[in-house]
């Protein structure tokens, strides 16, 4: 694993395409029982080199009801986005994640975790890749229709602060979704 990681970590695959040049951000360990799979870093993240260091880290982290020590813990817990690096500025937000790194990367690391219990998949776009056709027609059908991805998978919104509006029409992803998720977390950790 940390061989991978190193590699991982080197990687220029996309550093044409990066405004800021390539810096992976990506942690695992052949123990890791939960993989946390979401877009790619964000500026903040990108800055600091440590996944979930803003805002949304602190909301999936309270979705979680997990601690800081248990969340970067990387026995508990591999981040893996669907982008490793920080893809630049869009017009309402950053850019989609590189399309290069899931078919890259992800196979080659979940090979290297054969103990993983869960892989939380945070907005569409990991959702349409790990899911497939199973995938909901919009992420709110594919979120409360969780259940049926169980026992691998666990689809939620993206914490980010900008889903504010979709938290204030879907009341019901933190009253039913997250106690469910924060059982199954509990239960394997």
């Amino acid at each position: 694993m940390d061989a991978l990681l190193c590699q991982i970590k080197q990687c220029t695959i996309c550093a044409a395409d990066l405004p800021l040049g390539p810096h992976p951000i990506v942690t695992a360990h052949s123990e890791s029982k939960i993989v946390i799979i979401g877009q790619a870093p964000g500026l903040k993240v990108h800055n600091s080199g440590i996944a979930w260091d803003d805002a949304s880290g602190k909301r999936l982290r309270a979705w979680l009801d997990v601690t800081e020590d248990q969340f970067y813990n990387t026995k508990n817990f591999a981040i893996i986005p669907m982008g490793f690096c920080y893809p630049g500025k869009g017009k309402s937000g950053d850019l989609p994640p590189r399309p290069e790194c899931a078919p890259q990367w992800h196979t080659t690391l979940f090979s290297k975790m054969p103990h993983v219990k869960l892989v939380i998949l945070i907005g569409n776009y990991a959702q349409k890749y790990y899911l497939k056709a199973e995938v909901g027609t919009n992420l709110t059908e594919t979120v409360s229709n969780f259940e049926s991805y169980l026992p691998t998978y666990f689809p939620i919104p993206h914490p980010s602060p900008r889903n504010r509006f979709w938290m204030s029409k879907n009341p019901w992803f933190e009253v039913s979704v997250v106690p469910e998720l924060q059982k199954r977390v509990h239960d394997i950790l």
